[in-house]
């Protein structure tokens, strides 16, 4: 008896450390979730702040995004250029709801004195309603926005469930407050309002709508619109209600219509009173955006909405536990992690509703015992985007992996052809080149398979050699030129203007290189599928990139029909057969095969000129330099800032010198990115969605594929990983941790490397084996270990 008494105790005692040990271990959990979001920072590269960049009060892939805008009105001149918020730039002109590619609308702003419906001049507050601000009066966060309007002495915060946008305004005294829904103009990249309405419901609730005529929709899907619709509830009854419209203001009237058409809700206010205002928000139906509004936001309070709303953002970031004690790194990280996961957003609605072609509302299947549920998606051309988000989202995030290829089949179905890029099913194509394709391809290699994948592998065929009615929107107009030469020719008589069509292009060289890509990866998903006739004609097109290659010069050249290398070339022209990009860029264009490049080069020649050229870069950045301007770099020979280069540094893993890797992808981190407003991601370059900052999180890593996961069997590529230690949560559930040992800022090379407690010989090893969990170690120095990683090269042509 006396044994047994004993024995309890002493399981008591066990049970009680192990509890404590369990009780801490949680509690630093939560610290560590709560610690993630000061790393984000959405201040950093907002001096050339694309439309979507700047949105904290958003939740991940949310539909409403709300952000201050400084310039939105003013639109861009060619529908892509940074629009929205700059930090160059010192009055706010209101709050925006919709921040998505080509789609932009709803913004309100409170003011105090005499009623103006203009935002105004941004070089003259006084001319409308905008409002000077000082940022030291501004917060910043993952999902909550806050700033004091100087003019009028208004605190405006903002914050955001999936689909309701939050607003909440302390005014001080006044007999004139007003809060200005202005709806029908221009906002971001939406270009001309074709159409608007507002009208108050009751005291406290109004709905509206706004179409809109986008350029790339224009352009591409030109029997397209893009409608937003709205319903909100103000927590005051205004005292009186004005209507106005691009010509005239009407006292007393409670609603509105046409270009221009707006509210401006009129209230007295005692000192630091508050008014908030929310607002669901829909693709589809002002009813659906009421729907919306009652699942997600009726009886929810503002501080409840940020709480909700910063606690997804922490559980969402924190997938990716940074053990470490330098801070500007973590900063870049969170914040490149934060805009990977703002980039996309939602447009279906909580009943599965989504906007289809033509104004017509679709309806998402059901998904009763998904094991993965999906949302209908809106999402910019995916060029480049297998060398980050997708590698990425395949990590942690298959859920918008899924999420972006059901949307993508869902357009298939509805349209017979992938569109490059989506705003609300109308095809907004941009570069032409559709790789949807690729990305579904990766998608099922790398496992992500919630979908009708006999449906995925006809469209995924059909993108690649389907090519009689193509429509302007889907991109590879030129495709039928590429499978009659292996190649796409550069025509002979080219003016200055770009033209792609079914005889060829001006930018033959890039997409030859693009198609031979894309083609590769259909191939892949054909030889997973037994289509073996449909493989040996993807593969044999996946060569096309040795049609163009000079062996004289080593160079990517352009040719026309006649196969001969076009005239007067100069290697260091953009956008003469290379979009946003040049021949000694493109030239490394080769990620399916990097065997078969360095073989033509000649692998001694490849690593001189490789390395010569990150030296170079190295001066610049690598990238543009230090002008603002999106396109700075696509001169130089080589650009971080923009897609075709994001593999290149990558390359040196095939080539036999692992170390140049991990050197150059160490200094791209530590260069190209910054923690400042104006170096942010290379001061201001092409950072599409998300794709820049994604990029960054797994260069930090030291994870990446050059093939974008479309191999038969994908294989994960070894780099230098930056920080001490970080824990992942995989998308399977299970945990992967990257520790280094030895590390320090000048220790960029790996002197050895082991995943769990094996010892890895080569610089890569497979995805299904990284996707088990573990521990991946890797001891780093000051210099180069050059016999490690060599003996096998990572797999090139499969």
């Amino acid at each position: 008896m006396s044994s047994f008494k004993s024995g309890s105790i002493y399981m008591k005692a066990r049970f009680s450390v192990a509890v404590a040990l369990l009780v801490m271990h949680l509690a630093g959990a939560r610290t560590a979730a709560q610690d993630v979001l000061k790393y984000v920072d959405p201040d950093i590269g907002t001096a050339h702040s694309r439309w979507f960049f700047y949105t904290p009060a958003a939740v991940p892939y949310g539909m409403a995004k709300l952000a201050p805008s400084t310039n939105a009105h003013y639109g861009n001149p060619s529908g892509w250029e940074a629009v929205g918020y700059d930090t160059r730039q010192n009055s706010i002109e209101g709050f925006v709801h919709f921040h998505e590619w080509q789609i932009g609308g709803v913004s309100y702003m409170p003011a105090t004195g005499t009623l103006k419906t203009r935002p105004g001049d941004l070089e003259g507050t006084n001319t409308g309603y905008r409002s000077r601000f000082d940022r030291k009066n501004q917060v910043a966060q993952p999902g909550y926005y806050k700033v004091l309007l100087d003019d009028y002495q208004i605190t405006a915060e903002l914050t955001a469930t999936k689909r309701v946008g939050f607003q909440r305004y302390t005014f001080p005294e006044s007999k004139q407050a007003h809060i200005i829904l202005d709806i029908g103009n221009k906002q971001g990249e939406s270009d001309m309002v074709t159409d608007a309405g507002i009208k108050m419901l009751d005291d406290t609730h109004f709905e509206g709508f706004v179409i809109t005529y986008p350029r790339y929709v224009k352009t591409y899907d030109p029997e397209g619109k893009v409608a937003m619709y709205f319903y909100g509830e103000i927590s005051k009854k205004p005292a009186d209600v004005s209507a106005f419209t691009a010509d005239q203001i009407q006292g007393h009237q409670k609603s509105a219509t046409g270009k221009g058409a707006g509210l401006a809700l009129h209230f007295q206010t005692k000192n630091q009173e508050t008014i908030e205002v929310k607002t669901g928000l829909s693709y589809t139906s002002c009813a659906n955006a009421r729907q919306n509004f009652m699942a997600e936001a009726k009886g929810l309070s503002f501080d409840k909405a940020k709480t909700e709303a910063q606690k997804t953002w922490q559980q969402q970031l924190g997938k990716f536990a940074v053990d470490d004690p330098d801070e500007p790194n973590k900063i870049k990280f969170y914040t490149g992690l934060y805009h990977a996961l703002l980039g996309r957003g939602i447009a279906s609605d909580v009943n599965g509703a989504y906007p289809k072609h033509g104004g017509q509302v679709g309806q998402l299947p059901k998904q009763n015992g998904r094991q993965m549920p999906f949302e209908f998606i809106n999402t910019d051309a995916i060029w480049g985007a297998f060398w980050n988000i997708t590698q990425l989202w395949s990590l942690s995030y298959p859920e918008w992996y899924g999420s972006f290829v059901n949307t993508h089949l869902q357009i298939f179905r509805d349209k017979g052809w992938f569109g490059d890029g989506i705003a609300n099913s109308e095809f907004v194509s941009g570069v032409g080149t559709n790789f949807v394709g690729l990305a579904i391809a990766g998608a099922y290699q790398a496992g992500i398979r919630n979908y009708d994948t006999a449906l995925a592998y006809q469209a995924v065929k059909a993108n690649e050699l389907n090519y009689r009615n193509r429509p302007a929107g889907s991109g590879k107009l030129d495709i039928k030129a590429f499978l009659k030469h292996g190649f796409v020719p550069f025509p002979e008589n080219a003016g200055q203007d770009f033209i792609t069509d079914s005889l060829g292009s001006t930018f033959a060289g890039s997409h030859t290189l693009e198609y031979s890509y894309s083609a590769f990866a259909a191939a892949q998903m054909a030889s997973a599928l037994g289509k073996t006739e449909d493989y040996n004609q993807f593969i044999k097109l996946s060569n096309g990139w040795r049609e163009i290659f000079n062996p004289e010069s080593k160079l990517m050249h352009p040719k026309t029909a006649a196969g001969i290398f076009i005239p007067k070339f100069d290697p260091y022209q953009p956008w003469r057969g290379f979009q946003e990009g040049n021949a000694v860029q493109y030239t490394f264009y080769v990620p399916h095969n990097p065997a078969g490049l360095i073989g033509a080069i000649g692998r001694d020649s490849f690593n001189s000129r490789l390395d010569s050229i990150f030296t170079v870069s190295e001066k610049l950045g690598f990238g543009g330099g230090k002008t603002i301007d999106a396109f700075a770099g696509i001169n130089s020979i080589y650009n971080h800032g923009n897609q075709p280069n994001l593999h290149t540094s990558w390359l040196f893993n095939f080539s036999g010198k692992p170390w140049l890797t991990q050197k150059w992808t160490r200094m791209i981190g530590n260069d190209f990115y910054g923690t400042e407003p104006i170096h942010g991601y290379g001061y201001g370059q092409d950072e599409d969605q998300g794709q820049l900052g994604s990029g960054y999180v797994l260069n930090s890593l030291g994870l990446f594929d050059v093939k974008g996961f479309t191999d038969l069997r994908p294989v994960v590529e070894l780099g230098s990983p930056l920080f001490k230690q970080v824990t992942i949560t995989l998308g399977n559930g299970k945990t992967l941790v990257i520790e280094t040992k030895n590390n320090a800022k000048d220790h960029v090379y790996v002197q050895s490397a082991s995943f769990n407690g094996a010892p890895l010989d080569n610089c890569w090893l497979y995805r299904d084996e990284l996707m088990r969990g573990g521990k991946l170690t890797f001891v780093m120095g000051a210099q180069p270990n050059i016999n490690w990683g060599t003996k096998t090269p990572p797999p090139s042509a499969q």
